[in-house]
C-alpha cells in the first residue's frame, strides 16, 4: 500500500496495519520532517493483485484491522516509564535496548499488545529533548473516575494542566495532564471501557481531505463529525469500530488554519 507524501496535513505520519503486523522498527531523528508511513507485508502483497483503485479501496474496508501502536520520541525513557506506570496506571509490557543502533524502545499500555492499543516510546541515544510541534494534540485515556485519577496524578507528582469538569456543551467529565516531555493526555470518564488508551487527537488543515484519505487508504469509518462554529473548530472521529470498544483517531480542524508544524517528536501510528 503506497501513500503519497503530503496527502494529509499534520496527520500524514500515520500507519494503520493488520492485527498481525506487530513488528517494531526504530524511529530515528528526522532531518527533513518528512512523513513516515509503513505498510504490512500482507498489504504490500495484496497491492500487487489489485486491478483498480476501487478494488483496493473495497479490500481495505473488508480487511480485519485495528490500531496497534502509537509511536513517539522521548528524552528520558525511564522518567517517562515512571510517569506512565505510577500516574497513569499503565503497565510496562516490554523494553528493548539496541546499542548498535543507539536507541531504546519501551511498550506500555493497559493490556496485552495482541488485544490492546499501546504506547511505543523511543529514546535515541544522546537526544534529551524534542520539538513536539503544533500538529499533535493529545492522547485520550478512559477511566471509571476522573476525579480520583487526578488525585493520583497529583499525589505522584504529576502535572495537571486542566482541572476535571464537564465538557463545554456536553456531559462528559474530563481533565488534562501532561507528561515530562510535554505530551498531553485527556482523561475521560467512561466507566467499564474495554480500551482505556482510547484516542489520539491530531490537528489537520483540510478535514474533508483527511477523512477521505483515512477511509480510502486505511479503510477507516467516519464514526462521527461535529462542527462547533462558536469556538471555530470541527472534529471528526475515525476508527475501526465503536469508540467504547476501540481506540480511535480524532481529527481536529481549526477554522482558517491550513498547515501545522509537525515538529520531530511524534513518530507514527501502526
Amino acid at each position: 500500500m503506497r501513500v503519497c507524501r503530503g496527502a494529509v496535513a499534520c496527520a500524514a505520519l500515520m500507519l494503520l496495519s493488520t492485527a498481525a503486523a506487530l513488528r517494531s522498527d526504530p524511529i530515528r531523528p528526522s532531518t527533513s520532517g518528512a512523513p513516515k508511513l509503513r505498510a504490512s507485508a500482507d498489504a504490500a502483497h495484496a497491492n500487487a493483485t489489485f486491478r483498480s483503485k476501487e478494488e483496493a479501496f473495497a479490500w481495505a474496508k473488508k480487511d480485519h484491522r485495528r490500531l496497534l501502536h502509537v509511536v513517539y520520541r522521548v528524552g528520558d525513557i525511564d522518567r517517562t516509564i515512571k510517569f506512565y506506570t505510577e500516574c497513569l496506571g499503565m503497565k510496562l509490557l516490554r523494553k528493548r535496548d539496541i546499542p548498535e543502533e543507539k536507541y531504546t524502545n519501551a511498550f506500555l499500555g493497559y493490556g496485552r499488545e495482541d488485544a490492546h492499543f499501546v504506547v511505543e516510546l523511543t529514546y535515541n541515544y544522546g537526544v534529551d529533548k524534542y520539538d513536539i510541534g503544533a500538529g499533535f494534540g493529545h492522547f485520550g485515556i478512559a477511566t471509571d473516575d476522573v476525579a480520583k485519577t487526578v488525585e493520583i496524578i497529583r499525589a505522584k507528582g504529576g502535572k495537571v494542566t486542566g482541572e476535571y469538569g464537564t465538557v463545554k456543551g456536553g456531559k462528559t467529565v474530563i481533565a488534562f495532564t501532561e507528561d515530562p516531555d510535554g505530551y498531553k493526555f485527556e482523561i475521560l470518564e467512561r466507566p467499564g471501557t474495554r480500551e482505556p488508551l482510547c484516542q489520539v487527537m491530531l490537528r489537520v488543515g483540510d478535514l474533508d481531505r483527511s477523512i477521505s484519505f483515512y477511509e480510502k487508504a486505511y479503510g477507516m469509518e467516519l464514526l462521527r463529525k461535529r462542527d462547533n462554529p462558536r469556538n471555530k473548530y470541527t472534529v471528526a472521529v475515525m476508527g475501526y469500530g465503536p469508540e467504547d470498544r476501540n481506540a480511535v483517531l480524532e481529527l481536529t480542524y481549526k477554522y482558517g488554519i491550513a498547515k501545522y508544524d509537525k515538529g520531530k517528536a511524534y513518530g507514527q501510528m501502526r
